[in-house]
This record gives C-alpha cells, sequence and structure tokens, in this order.
C-alpha cells in the first residue's frame, strides 16, 4: 500500500493572518496619483508603521463597536496603520493619521476610507499569502485595490477609483521596508 500524502488547502483566515502579520513594520512608501481626465500627477511620500492586531484586541474591539457588530471578538484579526505623508507638488501639504482595519469572513472592516473618515467595509479575496484584492464602495464611487509582497522587502499596491462606471483616479505605490 502506498502512502499518499495529503495537500492542506490554507483558509481565507490563515491567509490574510498571514499577509498582516508578514506587512508588520515600518514601510517607506512612495505613490503617485493619475487623474485621468485631466492628466493631473500627485506624488506622495508616506512612512508606514503597520501593527498585527490579534482577536479580540482592543483595536478589533473598538472597530466592532464603530460598526455596531453584536460580537466585539467577530474579527479574526486586523492591523493598525500609522503614516505621516508628503505631498509634492502640485499641491504639497503634509498629512498624518492612522486606519484600523479587521477581518470577518470576506469582509474588511476599517475605521475610515480613502477619502472619508467615516467606517467602510470592503470585500477581499486573496489568491495566496502575498496578495490582498479589495473592493469598497461608498459616497457614489468605487475603489479596487490589489497590495501584493514582493519578498520579505517589498509591497506594490495599485488603486483604480472610479465613479459613474467611469475610471476617475489610478495610483501606484512602492512600498520598501525600512
Amino acid at each position: 500500500m502506498m502512502f499518499q500524502p495529503q495537500t492542506v488547502q490554507p483558509t481565507l483566515a490563515s491567509l490574510v493572518q498571514a499577509f498582516f502579520q508578514q506587512s508588520e513594520g515600518n514601510w517607506r512608501s512612495q505613490r503617485r496619483y493619475y487623474t485621468l481626465k485631466d492628466g493631473e500627477t500627485q506624488e506622495v511620500v508616506s512612512l508606514l508603521t503597520v501593527q498585527f492586531l490579534e482577536q479580540g484586541s482592543p483595536d478589533l474591539r473598538q472597530l466592532a463597536q464603530l460598526h455596531d457588530l453584536t460580537d466585539e471578538t467577530a474579527m479574526t484579526c486586523g492591523a493598525l496603520t500609522t503614516w505621516e505623508s508628503n505631498y509634492v507638488g502640485p499641491s504639497p501639504k503634509q498629512i498624518t493619521g492612522s486606519t484600523v482595519f479587521g477581518v470577518e469572513g470576506t469582509q474588511l472592516y476599517r475605521d475610515r476610507g480613502f477619502s472619508t473618515s467615516k467606517p467602510v467595509i470592503a470585500q477581499f479575496s486573496m489568491r495566496d499569502a502575498d496578495i490582498m484584492r479589495l473592493r469598497t464602495e461608498y459616497s457614489g464611487n468605487v475603489f479596487e485595490e490589489e497590495i501584493r509582497l514582493i519578498g520579505s522587502q517589498y509591497r506594490t499596491r495599485q488603486t483604480i477609483i472610479s465613479r459613474a462606471g467611469e475610471e476617475q483616479m489610478i495610483g501606484q505605490y512602492l512600498e520598501t521596508r525600512m
């Protein structure tokens, strides 16, 4: 009788947990936003800190309350991301902030959105532990994003923002671990 090894397929929960754990640390983000209609380009350099959050952490409990979830421990994991951003021309400015992300099933809860300070929910999928795809809709906008870990030192991100079925802006990012 021959022994047949069994292949264990990772669960979505284990993939997203591995993704957030691998993302933990300090990053330098260089990004460029392209406004499609007028051709304007905005460059941004940010310093990011990503902290992995375990199920039941105070930040995830607070996020669950913000989203009116009855079970404050329903989110299996998450991340706290803080940033300091410097917008280089044409509209120079500095911005600091933070976002809490929490996972339940195929939903990624956030305490704020890309262009709103209100709580939002994204649908997400993962091909493997290195690639997360997100789709978020609010205020008539659709945000489609892919974040890809490249080895242990780099991440790339691409965001496409659409309104009324028409693409408005593309954001491309290269993030380097510090």
